[in-house]
């Protein structure tokens, strides 16, 4: 498992290592199927934003990211970012703020979101939109 918080900032290089494609900059998450589906890669000050799918990406580990470059434009999702959104229930209960989330980066899936209320398990997750990352409703597991 990783955190998002380790993620962001690692180097993203080209197979074989030659190539330097970028820092992590974000990961996309899908929270209703509760996985991570991409990599934006921020490539330098005036390079602008790379966007990869998570298949792109064969390695991952604390000291970076190995990912084929994409062919062409890549068809992403809109991005949101998780850490530091609010979380609301379906109800529209405050349920603090998000920490951090932790991810199995062979397949993207999430495990948990960590928030200042405690551990949320990624089956409780319904939606991320610019507001929120909206839960289920039920009791989060302290920390």
């Amino acid at each position: 498992m990783m955190l998002f918080s380790r993620v962001r900032g690692l180097p993203v290089l080209a197979p074989g290592g030659a190539d330097r494609l970028g820092t992590v900059r974000a990961l996309t998450v899908d929270a209703v199927s509760g996985t991570v589906t991409h990599v934006r890669v921020r490539r330098g000050r005036w390079r602008g934003e790379m966007v990869l799918a998570l298949d792109a990406v064969e390695a991952v580990g604390p000291d970076g990211l190995v990912a084929r470059p994409p062919a062409g434009p890549p068809e992403a999702p809109p991005h949101r970012d998780l850490l530091g959104s609010r979380v609301l229930t379906e109800c529209g209960e405050e349920r603090g703020t998000v920490l951090d989330a932790a991810f199995d980066p062979a397949d993207g899936r999430i495990e948990a979101v960590l928030t200042t209320f405690g551990e949320v398990p990624a089956d409780r997750l319904l939606g991320l939109g610019d507001h929120a990352l909206v839960i289920r409703a039920g009791r989060a597991h302290h920390l």
